[in-house]
């Protein structure tokens, strides 16, 4: 239990706009950053906020740095993961009457005189999740963790529909009672990405505020991201929540916030024109177009539209765009592509015999070679016309906004 002293030590924040910040506590999940720790809990304290210190397990006794410092800690006995110590960072801030966490790294990459941003943002919208989005422009950022952040941000992207520019920070505000009223898998470096995404199915909103980061140079770098577990465990989330994305049950909602919607069907042309807006970013239209194309490559012709404005729907993609992007691939020349390689990978033959035998009779072999020629067929096929659509947007744009700024002047 925290102590009484630091459950008072921060009160609602005023910002200004008759928005009060909620009441947070500061967990900072640690293992192992005996270096760096200090200066962490020091700038905090600085900024008058109460503060939890998780020590996931670690064997550096980080711990012993802070012990004369005013803050409390809770020591984990074994590594769990740093999501395993956010949620019991969570259980105790709860516990203590917290509305709100704030979390931050223990490796001195955030400025913990920023924390005040994030406080500022959930007030004017709460409750909400914050995160500090880094500003990767400065030294010493690794280019793994700028791809690692925009894949991150793409396949977010696709689970939850919010457009967000950093879903790998580790500089969040969470409500305690998402992180304690939500059932989570991960437990280590992948929790981040699956408390955003959860967090969006449950209702709320997803804010993100600009903040400095800090990379040292590469030799007194500390990470503990391993490249291949890591990066399989973050495969198997999000091939987990892209199929749970899909499926037709809806999400639980813990927050009940009114989401934006789409005008009347009554109205048709403010409807069909909002449809050709919504999600039309070069990127989405890529990705809409490959749902479209693969989709209107398979052979369920009577449904393939139903089944497209369904993908493109649970994946958050122009739904406009995946179905005008089907119509590459109508009868015959597609299909009969499809068939042909079907054959062939089961025969190691083309199809020449065409009668009504072949045709008719044998309409189910087809139907099944149509199939199997269409799985390969037709990601190739979506991810040519995704690429042709991405670039081709792009270019459109830039050329529109060269004529804008040409004119205004």
């Amino acid at each position: 239990m925290l102590n009484v002293q630091l459950q008072n030590e921060l009160s609602p924040v005023n910002t200004g706009n008759d928005a009060v910040s909620p009441k947070a506590l500061v967990v900072i999940p640690v293992y192992n950053h005996v270096q760096s720790l200090r200066k962490v809990v020091e700038g905090l304290l600085d900024g008058g906020y109460p503060v939890l210190v998780v020590d996931d397990g670690s064997t550096d006794g980080c711990l012993d740095a802070i012990s004369d410092l005013p803050v409390e800690s809770h020591r984990l006995p074994v590594n769990i993961g740093k999501g395993g110590a956010i949620l019991a960072g969570a259980a105790l801030a709860r516990s203590a009457g917290y509305q709100a966490i704030i979390t931050i790294d223990a490796d001195g990459q955030h400025d913990p005189g920023e924390a005040g941003k994030l406080l500022e943002a959930a007030a004017a919208d709460w409750p909400s999740i914050v995160i500090g989005a880094r500003n990767m422009a400065t030294l010493n950022v690794p280019r793994s963790s700028i791809f690692g952040r925009d894949f991150s941000n793409f396949w977010v992207r696709l689970e939850c529909g919010q457009s967000l520019p950093d879903t790998q920070s580790g500089y969040r505000l969470y409500p305690v009672e998402l992180l304690c009223g939500v059932r989570f898998a991960s437990r280590r470096y992948t929790f981040e990405i699956e408390a955003l995404v959860k967090g969006s199915w449950s209702g709320l909103p997803i804010l993100s505020v600009p903040v400095s980061v800090y990379y040292p140079p590469g030799d007194s770098r500390i990470s503990h991201f391993h490249k291949f577990r890591d990066n399989l465990r973050l495969s198997c989330l999000h091939t987990w929540l892209v199929t749970r994305s899909l499926l037709p049950w809806p999400h639980r909602r813990l927050f009940k916030k009114e989401a934006a919607r789409l005008p009347s069907i009554i109205h048709p042309v403010l409807f069909f024109k909002a449809l050709s807006r919504e999600h039309s970013s070069a990127g989405e239209l890529a990705a809409a177009v490959w749902v479209g194309v693969f989709i209107g490559a398979m052979p369920i012709i009577p449904f393939g539209i139903a089944a497209i404005i369904y993908a493109t729907h649970k994946l958050h993609l122009n739904k406009m765009a995946g179905v005008a992007a089907s119509n590459v691939c109508c009868a015959p020349f597609v299909p009969f592509l499809c068939i042909e390689l079907g054959h062939y990978l089961i025969y190691g033959r083309f199809w020449y015999d065409f009668n009504r035998q072949t045709l008719v009779n044998e309409i189910h072999f087809r139907l099944w070679e149509w199939l199997l020629g269409a799985l390969i067929i037709g990601p190739l096929l979506g991810a040519a016309m995704g690429l042709i659509t991405y670039f081709l947007v792009r270019s459109f744009r830039s050329w529109k906004n060269g004529l804008t700024a040409a004119t205004e002047e």
